[in-house]
């Protein structure tokens, strides 16, 4: 694997099942999958769902990151494992599907405080595995349409979005207008009705690995038992 990830990805459940379908692709077996006839898309679903495929149904926790020089496959998956007995489940109201910047999104209901705090401590406590970035990856970022607290965290930790800049979010398409939001959220709530979960129990994480094609596969499932 060129690069790993912690996720979270939900167990196969009716909710992940319904989800590789809209994707196109398990990411707990990496495996294609057929996805729903939907009459009315204003563009293919498999153009819609393009970007989030490669990545499979998840909740980024700690972004893409090569490791480090000397760290090995099993000294990531070991680390994990300690880091994952270290944190409690969190427990939330539910999950909604909203227009999140552009593309739609499964985000949390409620506080999400306890799941901040979560991904922090994961975040700081495996980056010591993360190798630094190089050029061409900061120059990816775009650093210039960053605010410098971003900028500082991507220097920090390789990445913008952590800490308390952390949105926790699973990612249904790609960037949409805002007339193909209007005909698309519609039609994914009717995909997924009646399958989310209310509560939402973000219970493991999950170690990830990127292959020489770009495409991410679940390599373990941790539970959090802090």
């Amino acid at each position: 694997m060129k690069r790993y990830a912690i996720y979270y990805a939900p167990p196969q459940d009716a909710f992940a099942k319904a989800a590789a379908s809209w994707l196109g692709y398990e990411v707990q077996t990496g495996r294609d999958i057929a996805q729903p006839d939907l009459a009315g898309l204003p563009r293919e679903i498999a153009d819609l769902t393009a970007d989030p495929r490669r990545y499979g149904f998840h909740g980024t926790i700690k972004a893409p990151f090569r490791l480090s020089d000397g760290v090995s496959p099993a000294d990531i998956a070991a680390a994990v494992r300690v880091v994952a007995a270290q944190c409690p489940a969190v427990e939330m109201a539910g999950l909604q599907i909203i227009n999140l910047e552009g593309f739609l999104a499964f985000v949390p209901i409620g506080d999400a405080a306890a799941l901040t705090d979560l991904a922090a401590h994961i975040v700081r406590s495996l980056d010591p595995y993360r190798a630094e970035l190089t050029e061409a990856e900061i120059a990816r970022r775009r650093p210039n349409d960053l605010t410098a607290r971003q900028r500082e965290l991507l220097a920090i930790y390789g990445y913008p979005c952590v800490m308390e800049e952390f949105r926790f979010h699973l990612t249904l398409t790609g960037p949409m207008s805002d007339t193909e939001h209007a005909i698309v959220a519609p039609l994914a709530k009717a995909h997924f009705a009646g399958l989310v979960p209310q509560p939402f129990m973000l219970g493991d994480i999950c170690l990830m690995g990127e292959d020489s094609t770009g495409r991410f596969h679940l390599l373990n499932r941790y539970a959090l038992t802090g």
